[in-house]
């Protein structure tokens, strides 16, 4: 699997344009800004950058609802700006990942704006349909984002799908001439000297032409077997590979798989099906909802969170799939939050589940402001959030009875704006990203920021050596997985292999110290510790070890 192995030694780093850093004083970062901070990103020793979408866009969506998919919006900058930042870039060895929306546009994209000016070749690029005979919407599917997954189609009596907000209408892809349309998109920005591309929602391009009911209304896991994973997704990813990015090897591509199944991500990922490269899936940030429910607050399910890692790590090693790896993106609130102590742990928690994320197989992904320990926003208003989603997800809590006490609270938990408050580069009232006012407000920079981290921290330097890792051992970029200790209460425990080698890995997720026996085949090898968070110095494992609270210990044995 050469081109695995390729892949396994690659980190990438996704950087949220918005929030990054502000060049010119507007509040809103740009692509300047990210010129300006290229010698902070090479420190990282990161391969490519995946830049959420900075296109022409009303940010109905934050920029995922795209009105001109071949214009940089005025608010990041220009093209000759991106080209600049492209060329420096590549000048400090990292690439550029741009995010590409193919399943749905914005209603001011040209393509829907003459579909509703009654041009009959673009109405065809949308699922236009009539309202069932007693006048209820096509049919009862319900919007990602809270409420029918249809709007009118202006005045015409027909509605359109937008299965995510209402400005965002789903394209149909049964239509070649929509195929060829996006394919001419990502052929333009490979030229532009892009070397990754990251699909948002792709799994769910492949919508029956007959858009049925869902048997069980408001049971969402049914309702989403209805347009996710149907077979003809594999057959348009095939197409788009062939006709786009698949003849050149320096493209990395991945996929965003919403509810996605392992047999379906290893055909998606495996080299020989000629797809793409890796995927996104999120099963592993689901552990805290309630009966499935985002908007609740619960501890994280421990078992559930291991035994799914395992899962997918054992079945995609198996299958010859690849995992893009990740705890933190613009779509999640902070792993760290959520899963470590934003306390009194925050360090040791922060590297722990750093490392036991980048040292599984496939390849990392690294959230800015993951590296320097970033935590949730707590706003004491639900009129500081921006987040449609978050928005109305306050306004259905309330009316499902929900005090504003208790709403805010449940947003504050889990909403997406938690990871697109801007980064903190110092501890000043507006965190050293802008010099104006902050179109999301930063309220954590006088404790965590990129000055305090560099001057005095540890997590940015523990990344380092992660990174470094990856780079050097092929244990860690091209190794097999095998779980151990599968029903241990605080240890996520693992071992890769390689040839001879193996490197064994133990993950404490909980503040108390806890205990752990040694598989017996490892007990008495000789060895090295290859990385541990509190800087354990062990020759060979004897046959029980106690692990601090968050400790996080890989030792490798080698045989050759």
């Amino acid at each position: 699997m050469t081109r695995q192995t390729d892949l396994g030694k690659k980190v990438i780093y996704q950087l949220y344009p918005k929030s990054f850093y502000d060049s010119n004083g507007d509040g809103i970062g740009d692509l300047r800004g990210v010129i300006q901070k290229i010698d902070y990103l090479k420190q990282l020793h990161i391969d490519q950058i995946w830049f959420n979408p900075f296109f022409i866009s009303p940010q109905h969506d934050n920029g995922h609802d795209i009105a001109d998919y071949y214009r940089i919006d005025p608010k990041f900058g220009t093209m000759d700006d991106f080209r600049e930042m492209v060329k420096v870039l590549k000048e400090a060895h990292i690439g550029v990942m741009l995010d590409m929306v193919l399943n749905h546009i914005s209603t001011d994209h040209e393509w829907f704006q003459r579909a509703l000016a009654w041009d009959a070749k673009y109405q065809k690029f949308f699922y236009l349909r009539s309202p069932k005979a007693n006048g209820d919407l096509p049919n009862n599917w319900e919007s990602k984002f809270g409420g029918p997954a249809w709007a009118p189609f202006g005045d015409s009596g027909q509605y359109y799908l937008c299965l995510y907000d209402k400005t965002q209408a789903d394209l149909d892809w049964h239509n070649p001439e929509v195929r060829q349309e996006l394919e001419k998109v990502v052929r333009f920005w490979m030229q532009e000297g892009v070397e990754g591309l990251r699909f948002d929602v792709i799994n769910v391009i492949g919508k029956d032409e007959q858009l049925v009911d869902s048997p069980s209304p408001r049971q969402l896991t049914v309702e989403k077997a209805l347009y996710t994973d149907t077979p003809v997704v594999h057959q348009y990813l095939k197409e788009l590979n062939q006709k786009t990015f698949g003849a050149d090897d320096q493209i990395v591509t991945v996929g965003e798989m919403s509810s996605s199944t392992i047999e379906n991500s290893i055909e998606y990922t495996n080299p020989s099906e000629h797809e793409l490269d890796m995927v996104f899936t999120f099963h592993h940030l689901k552990v805290d909802y309630q009966d499935g429910n985002k908007w609740t607050d619960m501890p994280f399910d421990f078992q559930k969170l291991k035994h799914l890692l395992i899962d997918w790590q054992t079945k995609m090693d198996q299958g010859h799939g690849w995992n893009a790896l990740f705890w933190n993106n613009h779509d999640q609130p902070w792993a760290l939050s959520r899963f470590g102590d934003s306390g009194q742990y925050r360090e040791k928690s922060a590297e722990m589940l750093a490392a036991a994320m980048h040292l599984l197989r496939g390849t990392p992904y690294i959230y800015m402001g993951e590296e320097i320990g970033s935590i949730n926003t707590p706003y004491q208003s639900i009129d500081e959030y921006n987040d449609v989603e978050s928005i109305n997800a306050y306004h259905q809590l309330m009316a499902e009875g929900k005090s504003p006490q208790e709403a805010l609270h449940l947003v504050y938990l889990k909403s997406r704006d938690n990871s697109r408050v801007p980064l903190a580069w110092d501890d000043s009232p507006q965190a050293g990203f802008t010099t104006g006012t902050p179109w999301l407000q930063p309220k954590n920079q006088e404790r965590i920021n990129v000055k305090a981290e560099l001057d005095h921290g540890e997590i940015f330097n523990f990344y380092q050596r992660l990174i470094q890792l990856r780079k050097s051992e092929p244990l860690i970029s091209a190794g097999h997985f095998r779980a151990h200790l599968a029903d241990h209460p605080a240890v996520l425990a693992y071992e890769r292999y390689l040839d001879d080698d193996q490197l064994l890995v133990f993950n404490n997720f909980y503040g108390d110290a806890t205990e752990v026996l040694v598989p017996s085949e490892f007990v008495g090898k000789g060895g090295q510790v290859l990385i541990d968070n509190y800087e354990a110095d062990l020759a060979q494992l004897p046959g029980q070890i106690k692990l601090r609270p968050y400790e996080s210990l890989a030792f490798k044995i080698s045989r050759s």
